[in-house]
Formats: C-alpha cells, sequence, structure tokens
C-alpha cells in the first residue's frame, strides 16, 4: 500500500514538472504517430485519443482550475469520438487547421523568445505534416515517393520533438485569454483558402500537386499583397487598418462619446467616490459588458451581473474588474484597460483635488490665526511698554502718565476689538482708509518711549493711507527692530514716512545685516524665530500686496538695515 502511495505521489511530482510547452510536444508527437500509420488502424486511433488528451492538458481556451458547463463537455467529447471514429483525412486537415490557427494567433502577443520558438516550431510542423502528408491523401491516385515517407516519417518529428527541448525561462502560469479571436480566425481562413485552392486546381488541371500548391500560394500571396496596400495606402484613404482601429476602439459605444460622459461627470462630481460609482453604473451599460465591480480607497461596490470572465486592473488606489460573457479577446483587453486607466486618472485627479482643498483650508485657518496672534503679541509688547512707563514714573510725572494712558489705552482697545472682529469676517480691502498725519502722531505717542527717531511730515492736505496695512507693518517692523536692540543695546532705531506719489514707510537701524539664508525666504514664508511665531513679515508682505503695495528690505549692510513699504510701480 505503501509503495503505491509513494508511486503515485512520484507520478504527480512528475505531471506537476511538466509545463506547456511539454504538453505540446506530447500532442505532436502523438499526432505524428497516428498520421503515419492508417487512420483505420487501432494504434492510430490510440495514438489519436493520447493526442486528444495532450492537447486537453495543453489548450489555451480554459484554466485548469475552471469548472466546465455540459455544453463543453458535450462538446470535448464528441470532438474526441468523432477525430477516433471517423478516420478521415478531411477531419484531420480541418483539425490540423484549427491547431495551427489556435497556436498561430497567439505568437504576434508572446514576448518571451524560447516561448516565441516553441510556437514557431509547432506552427511549422502543423503546416508541414499539412500541405505535405495529409493534403495528398486527400487524392485517391496520389503516390508518395519512398524518399517523401521518409522524411515525413522522420524528419518532420523533429520540429515536434524538438519543442520538448526549448528553454523558455521561468514558467508562467496559462492565461485564459493567449488566444486572440481575431488573428486565430484569419490564419485558419487562410489555411483553408490555402488547401480547398491547391485541391480545385489539382481536380480541374488534373496536374501535379506541388504546382496547384505553388499556384495557389501565388493567388495567397497576390491577395495578401493587395490588403497590405489597402492596409496602409498612400493616396490618401484612410485604410482598413485605421478602419478596424476605429472598431475596436468603438465597441459598443463611440470612444468620444465616452470621453465626453466621463469628462462631464468630472465637471459635476467633486466627490471622488461618488464620481466613481456614477461611472461604474455608467460603464456597466456598455453592451458587450455583463457586470462592473470596484474598490477605491473609502468604498467599494458592484454594478451588473458578476460572471467567470473578470478581468481586474488596478491603478493607484482604485482597482475595476470588469465581468464579459465569453474570455476577452487582446483587442478588448485593450480597450477594457484603456477605460480603466481613464476612470483611475480621473479618480486620483479627484483626490488630489480634495486633499488641495483640504490643505487650502487648513492654510487659511492656519494664516489667519498666525496673523491675529502676531497682533495680538504686537498689543501685548504696546501694553508692556505703558506698563514699563508707569512703572518708572514718578510723582512729578502723573499727570503726564495720565494724559498718556488716555490716549494710548483707546486706541489699545479699538486695536483689539478690530482683532476679534477679524475672526469672524475678513474686511473688505481698502475700506479702512484714515488720515495719514493722525495715524503717524498716534504711532509717534504709542512708541515715545522707546528712543526711536521718528521722521515725517509736509502730507498733501487730507491724504489717507490704509490704516490696517501701516498698521501692521509699523507694528511688526518697529517690534523686530525693538527685540533686535535686546541683543545690540546701542542700537539706533529711526521710522520715517514721506509722500511721494504715495506712502512710503522705513524702518532702519544700524546693527548687523540680515543673514542671506533668511532673506531669501524674509517674505515669501515663515522663518526660524526665538522672539516670535517667525509669521510677521511674511504676513506683512502678503497683506501688503492684497492692496497693492510691496514690502522690500531695502538696505542690508553692517550699520545699514531699512525696511520699506511702498506702492507697488
Amino acid at each position: 500500500m505503501a509503495m503505491e502511495i509513494n508511486s503515485g505521489s512520484v507520478v504527480a511530482r512528475a505531471t506537476a514538472a511538466l509545463r506547456q510547452q511539454h504538453w505540446l510536444s506530447l500532442a505532436l508527437l502523438a499526432l505524428h504517430g497516428a498520421l503515419i500509420l492508417d487512420l483505420a488502424d487501432p494504434l492510430a486511433q490510440a495514438l489519436m485519443l493520447s493526442h486528444f488528451g495532450f492537447f486537453l492538458l495543453w489548450q489555451p481556451l480554459w484554466r485548469g482550475e475552471q469548472k466546465l458547463i455540459a455544453g463543453q463537455v458535450l462538446l470535448i467529447i464528441g470532438a474526441a469520438v468523432l477525430l477516433i471514429a471517423a478516420g478521415s483525412w478531411w477531419l484531420m486537415a480541418l483539425w490540423i487547421a484549427v491547431l495551427f490557427s489556435l497556436i498561430g494567433g497567439n505568437v504576434p502577443g508572446i514576448k518571451n523568445l524560447g516561448q516565441r520558438i516553441v510556437s514557431l516550431l509547432a506552427a511549422v510542423y502543423l503546416l508541414s505534416i499539412l500541405l505535405t502528408w495529409v493534403v495528398p491523401h486527400l487524392f485517391p491516385d496520389q503516390q508518395f515517393p519512398q524518399a517523401l515517407v521518409a522524411v515525413v516519417r522522420y524528419g518532420l518529428a523533429i520540429p515536434a520533438a524538438g519543442i520538448f527541448f526549448v528553454r523558455t525561462g521561468k514558467q508562467q502560469a496559462a492565461s485564459p485569454y493567449s488566444v486572440d479571436l481575431f488573428y486565430s480566425l484569419l490564419l485558419f481562413l487562410m489555411v483553408v483558402v490555402l488547401v480547398l485552392g491547391a485541391f480545385v486546381i489539382k481536380e480541374v488541371s488534373h496536374g501535379n500537386y506541388v504546382i496547384a500548391l505553388a499556384q495557389a500560394l501565388m493567388v495567397i500571396a497576390g491577395l495578401l499583397v493587395v490588403l497590405s496596400l489597402l492596409w496602409d495606402p498612400r493616396a490618401g484613404f484612410a485604410g482598413i487598418g485605421q478602419l478596424l482601429t476605429r472598431y475596436f476602439l468603438n465597441i459598443g459605444m463611440p470612444f468620444e462619446r465616452w470621453m465626453h460622459s466621463l469628462a462631464a461627470l468630472a465637471d459635476r462630481e467633486r466627490d471622488p467616490d461618488k464620481f466613481v460609482i456614477v461611472a461604474a453604473h455608467e460603464m456597466s451599460e456598455l453592451p458587450w459588458l455583463s457586470g462592473i465591480r470596484w474598490q477605491s480607497r473609502e468604498s467599494a461596490g458592484n454594478a451588473g451581473d458578476a460572471t467567470k470572465y473578470p478581468t481586474a486592473f488596478t491603478f493607484g488606489d482604485l482597482m475595476v474588474s470588469f465581468y464579459t460573457r465569453s474570455s476577452p479577446s487582446p483587442a478588448l483587453m485593450l480597450h477594457m484597460r484603456l477605460l480603466a486607466r481613464l476612470l483611475g486618472d480621473y479618480y486620483d485627479a479627484k483626490i488630489r483635488e480634495q486633499e488641495q482643498r483640504r490643505n487650502a483650508y487648513v492654510q487659511a485657518i492656519y494664516e489667519t490665526g498666525s496673523r491675529l496672534t502676531h497682533d495680538v503679541k504686537n498689543l501685548l509688547q504696546t501694553l508692556r511698554s505703558l506698563c514699563g512707563a508707569a512703572e518708572t514714573s514718578n510723582e512729578g510725572d502723573s499727570d503726564a502718565l495720565r494724559l498718556l494712558m488716555q490716549r494710548q489705552l483707546p486706541q489699545i482697545a479699538q486695536r483689539l476689538q478690530i482683532t476679534l472682529d477679524k475672526l469672524n469676517t475678513k474686511p473688505p480691502i481698502g475700506n479702512d482708509a484714515g488720515s495719514a498725519l493722525q495715524w503717524w502722531e498716534a504711532l509717534k505717542q504709542r512708541f515715545a518711549h522707546e528712543r526711536i527717531e521718528f521722521e515725517g511730515g509736509g502730507f498733501p492736505d487730507g491724504a489717507a493711507l490704509p490704516l490696517d496695512l501701516f498698521e501692521t507693518a509699523a507694528e511688526n517692523l518697529l517690534q523686530n527692530a525693538i527685540e533686535k536692540r535686546k541683543v545690540e543695546s546701542s542700537l539706533r532705531i529711526s521710522a520715517k514716512l514721506q509722500w511721494d506719489d504715495g506712502f512710503h514707510l522705513s524702518v532702519c537701524d544700524d546693527g548687523q545685516p540680515v543673514p542671506q539664508a533668511l532673506v531669501r525666504q524674509l517674505f515669501s514664508s515663515p522663518v526660524p524665530s526665538t522672539a516670535g511665531l517667525g509669521v510677521g513679515m511674511y504676513q506683512v508682505a502678503r497683506f501688503a500686496r492684497e492692496q497693492g503695495y510691496d514690502v522690500a528690505l531695502s538696505g542690508n549692510e553692517s550699520g545699514s538695515v531699512c525696511f520699506t513699504l511702498s506702492p507697488k510701480r
């Protein structure tokens, strides 16, 4: 009992080690043996039965694990009985033509050199045995020279046996879509025309079979030349090739119509998952599709009916499976891949668009919060200045201190209220213009205790400036200079407001220049800061651009560092 189990496992391992090419070689050798013998010979019938069994193990039409329906089983049994019991050379010619079309139709899509050699050897053998042995047996009076019999018996067996020893590299799983129906049908019709043409010429002329075969080949060659000229002509006609290409790209629905429908849906629907759901349901209505299933980042679903012929594609985060009623040809596979690629690209674009909207929303929140926080920080600096003035004053300064508080505290309260109002709504640009002279005097009073030199005056009567912009810019520039003075105690700070076809605000100091690495990003992005948030100058620059002004580092030398706010030219 143990010996039977071991022998069975050895046979199973040996069978599993055989590849598709080995089954094909064994099938061709069994067919060769049956054709050399008399078809009515029991040994020939046994070889034909073996040939059909090897063919079923090799055939590329069904997967090995696929369950066959009753109609397919009856078709296989009927074909086997007919091949074995009929003993007809006409049936053999038809069977070899079918084999030749199955193998030859697969050659254009093979990239592996070894597999291509296997297919070419099999095609050469089948065509040779058909024309030199099977077709001549269709003529009752045909004589076979001994040399021809020897060549057919021993010479043609060489390519069939050679297939067994060709190295094809890494073994790959057999694909149920490896046969192109269009190519196979074309090859089958060409072989049938060649055989019937040679037969008719031989019967009508009662001449030599070789001459009849040559004449049939010449006629077919002429037809192929004409077809090649029509396929890609030079005289302005689009050609059969483009007509067939248009047909393959318009299977059941014009490609342009589908593109227009998908683009229109992309414009209407902003949500990526809803876009995929609607597009999949529209795609399931294509006549050559039975159903479709999809799985995206956030959702999954199906439309139509699932069949046993799924074709799956994955592009980015989207997986799409198409269900067809039969095994799709390579041309239909190309069509499905193109549709899935379009759907996947649109889905990825929707995902990126959604992420950009989220990032823009978060960025807006961040910038608004940073700006308001910086405004509150400037107000705190002003309050600290007032507190410092109150702490250092004596009894003789009480009246001056009271007047200072009366002027500054209402302004601080007003600025704080404006800052709080920005949390709810953004004030329209350009509606906060006020007197330049009054603002300049208030700024000098606010920073009167900070040892800052103010220079300005001679403004046109009634001249106005955008208060919010100049207030924010002056606060940031002066507070930055004051922070710089904490490191350079003898720092001299000056502020200047002048009129030259518009107001120009300059804040300068005689300290060390701004590092070049910091200059490049000072007005374009937040910068590292130990005294604040590092977003003050960035916010001022953006705010200035919104109102038609520019902030620039007009001087950056040791002893002369100047920032300027001026109108755009």
